[in-house]
């Protein structure tokens, strides 16, 4: 009697593990067909990068500056975000790690002119004791637009933030987009921020709160609400996604995942704000299906899927110059700028 249950209970969850895998592969299949077409949209001509750290931090000379501004026309790079920071825990940035910013500054007016240079600032956040920065601290939050305040003067066109990890109830961090933006508008320049992918459902939120507890060593970082997600664009001129770090295990897969958040995203605040889907030009060590062509790709799949473009300027957002090679340029040109370029 009792091997006959064995049998049974072996027999129904052989069938039920075969009917799950079933589904999978045709849920796989699905996707390949939908990834097969070219897609109808190019990209544009309103694209960022993120830089390193040392453009502003060490000297170059005038033909590597020269080169810097080549490579930024070339490949209509509209904003560079140059790593200014991190900010130390009480909110200023030692001098002595920008002490190249003004000729960084003068050197960009000079071979990239039009083409605006941001200060990209960020640090690890505060969360249940673990982390670095406590922008909940109200006089943190005060040298910190203190130091955003220097860098303008310096001459960079925005402060460009990029605080981890932002819960999508994060008053603290709204209330320093605002009065940043008080402060980048009365001098006549930008304001934008890296935000993590939107939640694909809202309702799944709540998983993530109960599965990811508020503390600094954070597997998966949390994801932004469409309320929080609206709200930050409302206070800011540009939004960069990082929609990068897929970690799925086909290329057609990873198309959809860029596709589906860049249509989901411009739907959501592209009237609003400047968006900039984050793309990688480098290749994770352990995702194999993620790379620049495949992003570049599902973007532009994401643009087909919208009713009509977004009425604010939108495009990527390159991650990051100093993994970006010739090749890499040449992929980018070819998969994503109006008309080809390779």
């Amino acid at each position: 009697m009792v091997q006959i249950r064995v049998r049974r209970v072996l027999r129904w969850t052989g069938r039920t593990v075969g009917l799950v895998l079933g589904l999978v592969a045709l849920a796989l299949a699905g996707v390949w067909v939908w990834w097969q077409p070219e897609p109808r949209a190019r990209g544009t001509e309103a694209n960022a990068l993120w830089a390193r750290h040392q453009w502003i931090g060490e000297p170059h000379t005038e033909d590597e500056y020269r080169r810097l501004g080549a490579l930024l026309r070339d490949n209509a790079i509209t904003d560079v975000f140059f790593h200014a920071g991190p900010f130390e825990p009480d909110g200023t940035v030692p001098a002595a790690k920008y002490r190249n910013a003004r000729k960084l500054i003068a050197a960009m007016r000079a071979h990239a002119p039009g083409i605006r240079a941001q200060a990209y600032l960020g640090q690890i956040r505060t969360v249940d004791g673990e982390g670095v920065i406590q922008i909940d601290d109200p006089a943190v939050r005060d040298r910190v637009l203190r130091t955003d305040a220097t860098f303008l003067d310096l001459g960079f066109d925005g402060i460009h933030y990029d605080f981890e990890p932002i819960y999508p109830d994060d008053g603290a961090f709204l209330t320093l987009m605002a009065r940043t933006r008080e402060l980048t508008r009365s001098r006549g320049r930008l304001l934008s921020v890296a935000l993590e992918q939107s939640t694909l459902l809202d309702a799944a939120q709540p998983v993530y709160k109960a599965l990811l507890p508020r503390a600094g060593k954070w597997k998966y970082p949390p994801r932004p609400t469409d309320d929080f997600l609206r709200k930050v664009a409302g206070l800011s001129d540009q939004v960069a996604i990082m929609t990068y770090d897929v970690s799925l295990p086909t290329r057609s897969l990873v198309g959809w995942h860029f596709a589906r958040h860049t249509e989901r995203t411009l739907r959501l605040i592209g009237d609003r704000t400047t968006v900039f889907m984050g793309v990688p030009t480098y290749r994770p060590l352990m995702d194999w299906a993620e790379d620049l062509p495949g992003a570049l790709r599902g973007v532009r799949r994401g643009i087909d899927a919208l009713d009509r473009p977004p009425a604010r300027p939108y495009g990527v957002g390159v991650y990051a110059d100093w993994t970006t090679d010739a090749a890499d340029w040449a992929a980018y040109r070819a998969g994503w700028l109006p008309g080809g370029k390779g």
